[in-house]
């Protein structure tokens, strides 16, 4: 187990008193889960920022009717491969498709294949989960 360190902050009561019913509503079991898990996410998101490796989920939601969809976003795919871990296809309904992208690698290679499937005509929704690879973050 790492050595832990404690440290104090001072703070406004409102934003203390909101702060402590953000802890209670998503569960920390204390103070310093709910602090450690928001310093997490802000090293992550520099770490995406800083261009490092990361790790990440391209969810899609999109009309598998629309002609040409499924053909652009499995040659896009294909250009990315390098970045992408694995997929996963999910038929939702007689139309809709749930589509479901693992990706590692360097920010700006993983953004561009976001850009690319975001740019196909028919693509209802997608949504990036960004996250870290493991490596910058303790």
């Amino acid at each position: 187990m790492s050595e832990l360190t404690r440290f104090s902050v001072s703070i406004e009561k409102g934003i203390l008193d909101a702060f402590d019913a953000m802890v209670a509503r998503e569960g920390y079991p204390t103070r310093s889960e709910a602090v450690k898990a928001l310093i997490r996410d802000e090293l992550i998101e520099k770490e995406w920022e800083s261009s490092g490796i990361v790790a990440g989920a391209l969810v899609l939601v999109y009309d598998h009717h629309k002609h040409d969809l499924v053909h652009r976003l499995m040659h896009i795919q294909h250009d990315h491969g390098d970045a992408i871990i694995s997929s996963q296809h999910v038929h939702l309904d007689h139309d809709n498709c749930l589509e479901v992208i693992t990706v590692k690698g360097k920010t700006r290679d993983i953004q561009e294949l976001v850009a690319g499937v975001k740019s196909i005509k028919g693509i209802k929704h997608s949504s990036l989960v960004m996250t870290t690879a493991g490596e910058g973050v303790p």
